[in-house]
Formats: C-alpha cells, sequence, structure tokens
C-alpha cells in the first residue's frame, strides 16, 4: 500500500477539526471514507494517530509528529499546482517592511517562493510598527510593504488588500461554549478574556466591542500570540483571534478550538502598501505581479465560477 494525497488531506482534516463527522462535511465526503483513511495511514505507520473517545479524535504523540510533516506535504503540494509562473526576469534590489503578525505568521513563506521565481531580485526585510511603515514608504526608506491594511492612516499610501482572515473565537477543548455552533460578545464578554495587544489588535478589538455594545472582561493583556494561546489553551480565558495565526495546537501540546461570532466581527486583511506617487521598479512589479498571481488571481477565477 502506498500513501496517497487523500489520506494525508483527510488526516489533517480530522486532526485540526477533532471530529471525523465533521471533518467529513468540511471535506464533502462521507465519514467512512475519513475513517478508512486514516485506518489506512495507521496501518502503514505501525502507529496509532489518534486516540478515539465520545468527545472526538484526539492526536497521539505520534500523530502530533505525523501531523507536521503532512503540513509539509499538503504545502508542497499547493504550491506545485499554485506556483505563479513569471512572465519575465526581473531584476533588482527590493525593500519590504512587514509588520510583525505579518512576518511572524505569513511572508516567510512567499519571500522563499519570490527568491525561487525571481532570482535576480534582492529581497530585504524590514520588520517595523505600522507607524514605522508608513514613514519609511513616505520617506523612500522602503518600496512596499505587506501590512494589516486596516491600520493604515496616510491618506497618501496604496493599499491592496490580497485576503480576509476572518476572526473568531479561541477557547480550550471541553469548555462548555464548545457545545453551541456559535456565540455571541455577550456570550464572551461572560468569560476570562486574554487580550492581544500586538499590531494594534487591541485597538482593532476594541472597534468590534464597542459597536456591540459590550466589554471584555480582560484578564491579561500581552503582546505575545504564543501566551495567547497557551493562556487560552490551559484554560485560562478565551480570545478572538483571526484564522491566520489559529493553530489547533498550543506549545503544551492542549487543543485550542474556534467557534463562529455571530456579531459583526471584522476580518483581518493582509494586503500591500506603497506611496501613492512611487514609480514602479521591475523588482517592485514582481513583487507586485507574484502576489496578485497566488492571490488575486484564484478569487476572480472563483468569482467567475
Amino acid at each position: 500500500m502506498s500513501l496517497t494525497l487523500r489520506q494525508i488531506r483527510y488526516f489533517v482534516a480530522t486532526a485540526e477539526i477533532g471530529q471525523i463527522s465533521q471533518a467529513a462535511i468540511h471535506l464533502n465526503i462521507s465519514q467512512s471514507a475519513v475513517t478508512t483513511a486514516i485506518k489506512e495511514l495507521e496501518a502503514m505507520l505501525g502507529v496509532q494517530l489518534f486516540v478515539r473517545s465520545a468527545q472526538g479524535m484526539n492526536l497521539t504523540d505520534a500523530g502530533r509528529h505525523f501531523l507536521n510533516r503532512a503540513y509539509v506535504i499538503v504545502r508542497s503540494v499547493d504550491d506545485a499546482l499554485n506556483s505563479p509562473l513569471p512572465d519575465y526576469r526581473a531584476s533588482g534590489v527590493l525593500r519590504v517592511a512587514a509588520s510583525y503578525t505579518v512576518l511572524g505568521y505569513f511572508l516567510p513563506h512567499h519571500l522563499q517562493r519570490m527568491e525561487h521565481w525571481h532570482p535576480d531580485v534582492s529581497i530585504e526585510v524590514f520588520e517595523q510598527e505600522r507607524q514605522a511603515i508608513e514613514h519609511g514608504l513616505l520617506n523612500g526608506q522602503f518600496d512596499m510593504a505587506v501590512v494589516l491594511t486596516a491600520n493604515l492612516t496616510h491618506a497618501d499610501i496604496v493599499s491592496e488588500i490580497l485576503f480576509n482572515s476572518e476572526r473568531r473565537l479561541w477557547l480550550p477543548s471541553h469548555h462548555p461554549l464548545c457545545e453551541r455552533g456559535a456565540v455571541s460578545l455577550a456570550d464572551v464578554a461572560q468569560e476570562p478574556y486574554i487580550l492581544l495587544t500586538v499590531d494594534e489588535a487591541e485597538h482593532s478589538a476594541m472597534r468590534y466591542w464597542e459597536q456591540a455594545g459590550q466589554t471584555p472582561e480582560v484578564r491579561l493583556r500581552t503582546s505575545s500570540v504564543e501566551a495567547v494561546r497557551s493562556m487560552v489553551a490551559n484554560g485560562s480565558g478565551v480570545a478572538i483571534l483571526s484564522d491566520l495565526v489559529h493553530r489547533p495546537w498550543s506549545l503544551e501540546g492542549k487543543r485550542i478550538e474556534t467557534l463562529t461570532v455571530t456579531d459583526p466581527v471584522m476580518p483581518m486583511s493582509v494586503g500591500l502598501a506603497w506611496h501613492r506617487e512611487r514609480a514602479f521598479t521591475p523588482a517592485m512589479q514582481a513583487f507586485r505581479d507574484y502576489f496578485h498571481d497566488a492571490f488575486l488571481a484564484p478569487q476572480q477565477l472563483s468569482a467567475r465560477r
């Protein structure tokens, strides 16, 4: 028996969702197909990947180890299928600024792909806060930036959204709210809350809290996403953060669940930014074209369908 991509995808979906029934719905297949794929994987690897219980499917230590390898496989296949092919060979130096969240959870993978497709473009990356990024774009210190576009304030900076990452409630496994399909901010306000502050996250969060007429019961303010992850997983509180930074497991190996919030909660928008009057160099155009092909072109194709 040989390993198949189908088995890998079914395993990843079950590991992330924690239930075969919900994974099957997500994949639009039968539960038996998911169960069979997991059994085939376990037989092939000679280890148990999940502990089955009435509450769902929990990864074993071997399962968590294999999940990391499975992510690499899925990403490699997706890259092979979706990698944009450049129409020209751009060259030059490109100075790119990025905020903490973008650099930590999004950009490195795409920088690697850019270097592969445009080896003659030398990319210099600078991690900065939003205010410093805006200043650097305006005075020519940076050519372009990859940022959380909703945070931008200066009228002379043009932005282009690449994708929106939904914000959802993070909560520990077996929390009573997990039994619901969705929750309101009024429900969340009854729980101890872990508030992320990095990249102006507190400012963004308070906008939708105030719009709903609610106030979170903040137990801790922190600039560390990993601190939020561990605090939530350990049952010390809940948080509302984007899918971009979500991982189903904390550093301690404890599961983190997510729920949709019924009140309006604006997504986290990630995109490109540059000075309105900046003339595009070949390197800048290659950078923009790469992200356009990777994100905007697939969205436009999907919309036409």
